[in-house]
């Protein structure tokens, strides 16, 4: 199959340094026609604040073009010790399924009163019936394929209005789906479990913030955050779908040639799983489990030796 590439020079920091802005004013209108977006890190806290980088990019991808999947995989790989003792491959193989446009991360709030006494900070989480079945639906789909085991996080102990909520739609949900089981945590013991029985789960879906955590905790009982890839997708294909390492940029290593470059091909086998190719990101996921059960196929941070290209290169060879 063929697969046609558009770079694009905005939704960088340096686009932000030259114009006053991570994207032009008509961004959506040359990116729309795609089918997926392979996204890098983007960030560079010394010249743009992050919430700036973060807001004025990746967020108006997720919401234009109604991204309300983010789907992050935490599978422990050979060669990638885990700082959980006696973990191996195999005992940890989730996928985290978080609600990405809504929740917790609204714009909806403000500040009265600055500098005052009298200063007020709100800002209002929102959950709507169609956000919350949507993301649900998907899970629950999702795990009918995995083995038909669902994890739903939660904190109506304590959130007294909307996680009750979230945990009635969850209950809804579930009679759709006969064949998986449910079950529900609190977000402070799920934390705890993920570090004691990662074992336990399988498919994780949570609201956004919570889904925020667990998809870099998820990573990092696998040992790093570093190979990790996430998916902001579109479902429905109305949108392209963005597809991007879990990372950050790191500014202080740029251009010396040693960042590992798994957790960006790892994004690429989810984009071209997303555009109905199943062997071929199958294939790329083997390759990269070969190479980095060999120790000087793996970049520095991994214990080894190998620089980006090599490392890449690397796993171009060991295709199948």
């Amino acid at each position: 199959f063929d697969i046609a590439f558009t770079d694009f020079e905005f939704s960088s920091c340096e686009y932000y340094q030259a114009h006053g802005k991570m994207l032009p004013d008509d961004w959506k209108d040359q990116v729309a026609g795609h089918d997926a977006i392979f996204f890098g890190a983007v960030g560079w806290p010394d010249t743009v604040p992050d919430h700036v980088s973060l807001w004025g990019s990746l967020i108006q991808f997720r919401r234009e073009f109604d991204q309300y999947v983010s789907l992050r995989p935490a599978r422990l790989m050979p060669g990638v010790p885990s700082p959980l003792t006696g973990r191996k491959p195999g005992d940890i193989d989730m996928m985290i399924v978080r609600e990405n446009t809504e929740g917790e991360y609204s714009s909806i709030g403000g500040r009265m009163f600055p500098g005052t006494e009298r200063e007020i900070v709100m800002q209002e989480t929102v959950m709507t019936r169609t956000g919350v079945d949507r993301i649900l639906r998907y899970a629950f789909d999702l795990a009918e394929r995995r083995g038909g085991r669902l994890t739903s996080a939660t904190k109506s102990n304590g959130i007294s209005i909307t996680m009750p909520y979230w945990d009635e739609r969850v209950a809804e949900m579930a009679k759709a789906y006969p064949g998986v089981t449910v079950d529900k945590y609190h977000i402070d013991i799920l934390t705890a479990l993920f570090v004691l029985h990662p074992d336990r789960f399988n498919v994780v879906v949570a609201s956004n913030l919570f889904g925020d955590i667990l998809s870099d905790l998820g990573p990092a009982c696998t040992g790093t955050i570093g190979i990790a890839p996430s998916g902001n997708i579109n479902p429905e294909r109305k949108f392209p779908s963005l597809f991007e390492p879990v990372h950050g940029s790191a500014p202080d290593i740029a251009g010396q040639g040693i960042a590992n470059p798994v957790g960006q091909i790892w994004a690429g086998a989810m984009m071209l799983d997303h555009l109905g190719h199943p062997e071929a990101a199958a294939g790329i996921l083997r390759a990269i489990e070969r190479v980095l059960a060999e120790p000087g196929l793996r970049t520095g941070d991994l214990g080894g030796t190998a620089g980006t290209a090599a490392c890449g290169k690397s796993i171009a060879d060991a295709l199948d």
